[in-house]
């Protein structure tokens, strides 16, 4: 089974947070920046990674993403 990325991007400090999963981040963070995909990142221009974690399996990285997007951003 594939290994899974979840990570946080920002536009700016103290700006707007965008929390994504990936089985390869190099090439999302590419896609990102190039603003070729995702029109929420796009349309904010959110392409700083600030945070990321590696996980076994890309089923427990979507697991933690869901969990993630629950909690409160301070």
């Amino acid at each position: 089974m594939k290994s899974g990325y979840v990570y946080i991007l920002t536009n700016r400090p103290m700006g707007v947070l965008y929390i994504g999963v990936t089985s390869d981040l190099a090439a999302r963070m590419e896609q990102h920046k190039s603003a070729a995909v995702s029109s929420f990142t796009k349309r904010y221009n959110c392409h700083r990674l600030v945070w990321f974690a590696q996980f076994e399996n890309i089923h427990d990285a979507r697991a933690f993403e869901h969990r993630m997007k629950k909690w409160n951003r301070a």
